[in-house]
Order: C-alpha cells, then sequence, then structure tokens
C-alpha cells in the first residue's frame, strides 16, 4: 500500500505542477525515498501508450503531449521570434562544445561578437556561465541550462544528434548552416528580416565534427 501511495503522490505532484519537477523534490515527498527510481519508471511505462508520457529532461521530470498527437494539437499563430543568425549559431557552438569560451566561440564562428547574442541566450534562460577556464585571462566558461533541455524536449545533451546522423538526415547536405542549427534545435519562427544566405557549412561541420 505505501508503494501505491507512494507512485499516486508523485503522479499528484506532476499533475498540478506547470513546470518540470526536479526529482530529487518528488523523492523528498514519499516515503520508501530508495525506490524512487523505480516509481518514475512505473509511471513512465504505463503513460508511454497514452495522450501523454512522462518524460525526464536532466534531473526534473514532467508530462509532455504525446509526440504523435503534436500535429492534430497545433494551434497555428503568427508569431515572430527575434532570434538572431548570430544567437542561433552561438547557441549550437556551445550546445556541442561547452563548456567553451566567449573567444573560442569566435574562433569557431570566424567573427568577433559582441555581448548581444550571449545576453539574448541568458534572458531566454538556454545559456549560463560556467566558471571560468584556467588560462591568462580567466574567461567565462558558457553552457546550456536544463532550460534549453526541457524547451527542446532533450533527456540529456549526449542526446543531441552528431555529425553522422546530421549527414544520414541530410542535414549537411545542401543546407547552409543556419538552416542546420535551425533544424538541430527545433525553431521554426525566425525573425523574417534576418539574411541568412551568407554563411558557410564548413563552420558547422567542424564544430560538430569535433564534438
Amino acid at each position: 500500500m505505501e508503494n501505491l501511495k507512494d507512485v499516486k503522490i508523485i503522479e499528484a505532484i506532476l499533475f498540478a505542477s506547470n513546470e518540470p519537477v526536479l526529482e530529487n523534490d518528488l523523492k523528498d515527498k514519499i516515503i520508501n525515498k530508495s525506490n524512487i527510481g523505480d516509481y518514475l519508471k512505473e509511471l513512465q511505462n504505463f503513460y508511454s501508450k497514452r495522450g501523454i508520457n512522462l518524460i525526464k529532461t536532466g534531473d526534473k521530470w514532467s508530462f509532455r503531449t504525446s509526440k504523435d498527437l503534436s500535429e492534430e494539437l497545433i494551434i497555428f499563430k503568427q508569431k515572430k521570434r527575434k532570434i538572431s543568425r548570430a544567437a542561433l549559431e552561438t547557441l549550437a557552438i556551445i550546445a556541442y562544445q561547452q563548456p567553451i569560451t566567449r573567444p573560442e566561440i569566435e574562433n569557431i564562428r570566424g567573427v568577433q561578437m559582441g555581448r548581444g547574442s550571449i545576453d539574448h541566450l541568458m534572458e531566454i534562460g538556454w545559456i549560463k556561465p560556467h566558471g571560468r577556464k584556467n588560462i591568462p585571462g580567466k574567461p567565462s566558461l558558457w553552457v546550456t541550462t536544463d532550460t534549453f533541455l526541457e524547451h527542446f524536449g532533450i533527456e540529456s545533451i549526449k542526446n543531441l544528434p552528431n555529425k553522422d546522423e546530421l549527414m544520414a538526415s541530410g542535414f549537411l547536405e545542401k543546407k547552409s548552416a543556419i538552416s542546420t542549427i535551425t533544424e538541430l534545435t527545433k525553431i521554426k519562427e525566425l525573425n523574417e528580416n534576418d539574411n541568412l544566405e551568407n554563411i558557410e557549412e564548413e563552420n558547422l561541420e567542424d564544430f560538430i565534427s569535433n564534438k
């Protein structure tokens, strides 16, 4: 009975929460704390073929609409996202090469960057500073956040596609780097005024191959 109660508590918390819940927070609310992994797996299996699925992103859990229903539940509306070309490139480089410094990002992109891209990505909550690199000047290191994982439905940064997977999907054959990054991050609503034509594929291939 205690096991059943624990599972029901976890289920109720996840349903009531409007954002992903830390596994440790769920653990604190149940009696048999050592069984947290088994309980979550049980719930995950139970909901695997239902309209909602239990998903883990980073160290957090949440219920999400089943992927095979996503098209039926899409509500279309026009909305511009002010995510610049430079910010998208920066996000993809950080995702694949983290932890990474700003000078290293500039070296991969081949251009100097202002604070705009980093600041914007921080405001969205997709990247954060992660200490400093032990080299002269001690520049800040940057990594992606749990919010990045949650937004794109990625369980772990290890689940990002590698270069071979991107090539198998055709992303690196005849598309610009920005198109590849757009597919990679599933961002479909770009600023229509951005000029996305003059980006070379080689830059993206270089930092993916170094992953």
